[in-house]
Order: structure tokens, then sequence, then C-alpha cells
């Protein structure tokens, strides 16, 4: 597995991920009229040419979704039994069309896991950056990660 055990991920961690993600025109169309959000804000160009913004901005759950989605090869392919929570979420800056973003993931904690021997609960911080370097979403979550099998820790 590409993803990293639970004993893997010790806390100050830092990864930056080599993948990049490029948004364009289709995502956020499709994406904010799947998910039935109608803001003119991300839609509408005549109306974000009057906003504070003057374009039309991506869809911040879209944003969320490529800075928590860009990590999971290098840290929790294989290796997760899922999220329990996000914390946390900041949108400091919009992203626009256009925008390539790249992301940091920083281990913050991890504990073992009280009912499950095999599992330990790990905290993530997740940065999205754009290609001028601006922060445009910070997320902290947890994951419930596998433990090394045996016969990985005995090898």
């Amino acid at each position: 597995m590409a993803g990293l055990y639970f004993e893997e991920l010790e806390p100050g961690l830092t990864i930056e991920h080599g993948v990049t993600r490029t948004v364009t025109e289709t995502d956020n169309l499709l994406f904010t009229t799947l998910t039935m959000n109608v803001q003119p804000l991300h839609l509408d160009s005549e109306f974000a040419k009057d906003s504070i913004y003057g374009e039309r901005i991506v869809n911040s759950v879209f944003t969320l979704g490529v800075v928590v989605g860009i990590p999971v090869q290098e840290t929790t392919l294989g290796t997760t039994l899922g999220n329990l929570g996000f914390e946390e979420i900041a949108f400091p800056a919009p992203v626009l069309i256009g925008d390539t973003i790249r992301v940091e993931t920083v281990i913050l904690s991890r504990r073992e896991s009280k009912s499950r021997p095999d599992t330990g609960v790990v905290r993530f911080e997740h940065r999205g950056i754009n290609q001028n370097g601006k922060l445009v979403c910070k997320v902290q979550r947890s994951g419930l990660m596998l433990k090394k099998p045996a016969e990985i820790t005995a090898s």
C-alpha cells in the first residue's frame, strides 16, 4: 500500500505532496451544479464581476475536496478506515478558475484507539497553496488509521 500506517505518522512529520491540480471551468461548473449550489459567485460571470473578487470564485467545498484528496496516495491509501471528523476549516483566500493548488500535510498528533487495538487516531493538517504561494485552504481532520500488521512489523 502507498499509505502510511499509524506508527509511521509521527507528530511533526511534514509532507509536501508532489501532485498538483489546476482547477478548471468544468470542475467548478460540474461540482457546483451537482451539489445544487446555485450561488452566482460560482456560476454567473456578470454577477461575479461586480463582487469584491471581480470574477467568479471556485466553490470552496470543491477546494476542500482537492486539498484533502491530493494527500491520499502518500498518507492514507489503503491504511485508513475513514475520516472521523473535520475541524477548523478555513479559506483565507479564494481559488480562481485556472489556479493550481499544491498541498502540504503536517501530522499534528496521534493516539492509540481505546476500542480497536489494531488502530489509532491521527490528526492531520492539510494546507492548500496556490501557484503564487498564497494559502487558500487549511483544514484539520482526524482519521482512524491501521497499525502495521504483525507480519510487516516482524520484517
